[in-house]
């Protein structure tokens, strides 16, 4: 935008020279033609006069000596012709010039390289001479390339001061422009706090007003939301602890034990729910997971729930690292949905497998099982289910899949159940 603002500007800005300099030009050619012309118009009629004295007393040799070689001062050939035909001084071919100057008109003309004047001398009244003064085309047009060249140089100083002042306004308002952007991206990235110092145009400072009370207002809204969702966690502890009051009265000790296990993760989780909701912003490409770790760990904790159901299940991993820029809850959160997707949403008994290998770019983590399989593929989109569930689970697995520049494919598996397919983008760090 900036340089487009100054190409604007010296474009009208040469329009504008332009529209000056040429007739500016052709009129100093006109003055230098002129003033060289008016010069040796005076230098015919100065000669002209003076032969008019001359002549009479000294006669032709007389006028001989006036003339001379006919060079005259300003460089101009000076030629005059008597009424019986002798030429003194430059000279000249003789042509229909002469002959109209005997008439007695005193006139301009153009002639093979110049121009040249006629003036007639007159004696007694008749006229009895002819001055002719001729001034070469160099001498009519000397100085005025030079006078081209300045007001050129002028006119190209003229552009480039418009189009540098251009340039310094243009910048007085892309630069404020530019800061909007750069905080708009960090805000886009998950720096909520970012802020820009209102400069500028009035129009820009106004933006720049309404960017911080909209990143304000951002702020606001998401830490309310955090609050609830903290506060909505944190009452689930209540009935934990009465649940926990409840196992005690229970006499077969290996199901209480079993219990109060399960109560633990589920509080676990609660924290972990509750710790979530008060992390100021999700993490970027600062942190970094590795989610092979993470895929042993998770199917280890699942492992043990699949064998109360009698499930067979298989994992084919890669040893790792496979770092990629996400938060590891986040990866243990998408592990946790689609595991959990097939222990509950399938018969007990069916079997499933994972598998997770680095292809190009990325961590690919494949999930496979042989039960009914996904009926809609847009159970991905947040709050869609078809299985009685939130419909959040696979909306948190794509979510996170992108944060670390990768995806999620749905479909079928080889035997008919459901696949899914996670991208994670690694990273080298």
């Amino acid at each position: 935008m900036r340089r487009r603002l100054a190409l604007v500007s010296a474009a009208v800005t040469a329009m504008v020279v332009l529209a000056f300099v040429i007739p500016l030009a052709g009129l100093v050619r006109s003055l230098a033609r002129d003033r060289v012309l008016v010069t040796a118009e005076r230098e015919a009629q100065t000669q002209a006069q003076a032969l008019g004295v001359v002549l009479p007393e000294a006669g032709i040799d007389g006028a001989r000596v006036l003339v001379g070689s006919g060079k005259l001062p300003n460089d101009e050939l000076l030629t005059v012709t008597l009424s019986d035909g002798t030429m003194l001084g430059a000279e000249v071919p003789f042509d229909g010039g002469f002959a109209r100057a005997a008439e007695g008109e005193a006139f301009r003309q153009r002639v093979t390289g110049g121009e040249a004047i006629f003036v007639p001398v007159f004696l007694a009244g008749e006229p009895f001479a002819v001055v002719r003064v001729f001034v070469t085309q160099e001498e009519l047009t000397r100085n005025v390339g030079a006078s081209w060249a300045v007001l050129g140089a002028l006119g190209i100083a003229l552009v480039g001061l418009a189009a540098l002042v251009a340039d310094r306004l243009a910048r007085s308002i892309v630069e404020p422009v530019l800061v909007l952007s750069t905080a708009a991206h960090r805000m886009g990235e998950g720096d909520l706090d970012a802020t820009v110092e209102p400069a500028g145009p009035p129009e820009v400072i106004e933006v720049g007003h309404a960017f911080n009370r909209l990143g304000s207002r951002i702020r606001t809204l998401i830490s309310e939301e955090r609050e609830s969702v903290a506060d909505l966690s944190h009452r689930l502890r209540t009935p934990l602890t009465a649940l926990r009051l409840d196992v005690g009265a229970i006499d077969d000790s290996e199901v209480a034990a079993r219990i109060a296990e399960d109560l633990d993760d589920l509080e676990r989780t609660v924290d972990h729910v509750i710790n979530e909701a008060r992390r100021q912003v999700r993490e970027g490409p600062g942190v970094l997971a590795d989610v092979a770790s993470i895929v042993r760990d998770r199917l280890e904790f699942w492992g043990a729930l699949a064998e109360d159901q009698g499930r067979r299940w298989s994992s084919d991993l890669d040893s790792g690292p496979l770092r990629t820029a996400a938060h590891a809850g986040d990866i243990a959160a998408a592990l946790d949905a689609l595991l959990g997707n097939v222990l509950a949403h399938t018969p007990d008994g069916v079997p499933y497998s994972v598998s997770l290998h680095p292809v190009g770019r990325f961590a690919v983590l494949t999930i496979e099982d042989r039960g009914s399989g996904f009926s809609d593929q847009a159970v991905v989109e947040r709050g869609t289910s078809s299985s009685g569930s939130t419909g959040l689970g696979l909306d948190i697995v794509r979510r996170t899949a992108e944060a670390s520049g990768g995806d999620l494919d749905i479909g079928r598996s080889v035997a008919g159940g459901a696949r899914a397919i996670v991208r994670f983008g690694l990273t080298d760090f």
